[in-house]
């Protein structure tokens, strides 16, 4: 039987562990964050059993999951690894280069799993928290070869039963990647929402036009600072480098405007169409997973 401790009880963490304790070998869930009004409220809502500190929930577990913001994680997974024995450590961040460099050459490296799962919502805390939220969704493994058999074995077990799809990277390329495809979406959200934000103190009513479209492009602005500050600054290098490829093609975009060129405003909406084919896929394979299980 599993006994599991869920460092970090916001979104990430609370929805994994009420996916895990519907998992026939999961005996008891163990909360342990700073936060003390989080704790009353994930085992108010049923996510936890019980909350213990750090080192008397990991001496009582046998899984450690550590969702907390990637700072956070980079600071206390040597701390955890210096504790435990044949326990099994895995966290759920966002990039991937730093947390591995930081247990390089480290006694209990094996037994951590570096892992992402792609998914999430704007919001945050306990209450945030749902059901199946990681169903048919890709998680990112890097690394794989620096963990344990066992300790890989009982991750993938782990991703299996809340229904995501394995994927295995080098952390090097997953932290660009998340980049191009997560860290930039959200500071795009940010800058728009920043922009509004600045106009609608001088004009009070502009916010009366906004619907589905704004609502759209800015629901990622609702996300929590203490989340995404962290991840900026791990991911900075590649960060940099999309802003200055998406800075590119917004100023492309400022110009064919500027120049009332129809025809290449045309071209390059109709090029950035293509997404359409690549999301499609996604979607369908998606749906094939769904099918079958």
């Amino acid at each position: 039987m599993l006994n599991i401790a869920i460092i970090g009880t916001g979104l990430i963490g609370g929805s994994m562990a009420l996916d895990l304790r519907k998992h026939p070998k999961v005996k008891k869930i163990i909360g342990v964050d700073n936060n003390q009004e989080h704790l009353y409220r994930a085992k108010q809502l049923g996510i936890i059993d019980d909350s213990l500190p750090l080192k008397q929930a990991i001496a009582e577990s046998n899984l450690i999951v550590l969702a907390t913001p990637v700072d956070t994680s980079i600071r206390l997974l040597p701390e955890i690894l210096a504790i435990v024995d044949k326990q099994i450590v895995f966290d759920v961040g966002s990039t991937k280069e730093n947390i591995i460099k930081c247990i390089d050459n480290y006694p209990r490296r094996g037994r951590f799993v570096a892992s992402h799962p792609m998914a999430g919502t704007e919001y945050s805390g306990p209450d945030a928290a749902l059901n199946n939220l990681f169903r048919n969704k890709s998680v990112m493994i890097c690394d794989a070869d620096g963990s344990d058999d066992d300790a890989l074995e009982k991750v993938k077990e782990i991703y299996g039963f809340l229904g995501m799809n394995i994927v295995y990277m080098d952390p090097k390329p997953h932290d660009l990647h998340a980049a191009y495809v997560s860290h930039i979406s959200h500071i795009s959200s940010f800058a728009l929402s920043l922009t509004v934000l600045e106009k609608e103190k001088i004009e009070k009513n502009i916010l009366d036009m906004a619907s589905g479209g704004f609502d759209s492009t800015v629901r990622l602005a609702k996300s929590s600072p203490a989340m995404w500050t962290p991840i900026f600054m791990q991911n900075s290098g590649n960060i940099v480098d999309v802003l200055n490829s998406y800075i590119s093609v917004l100023q492309k975009f400022k110009n064919v405007i500027l120049e009332h060129d129809s025809s290449k405003i045309f071209e390059m909406i109709h090029q950035s169409n293509e997404i359409r084919k690549v999301l499609d896929k996604f979607q369908q394979k998606a749906e094939k997973a769904e099918m079958t299980e």
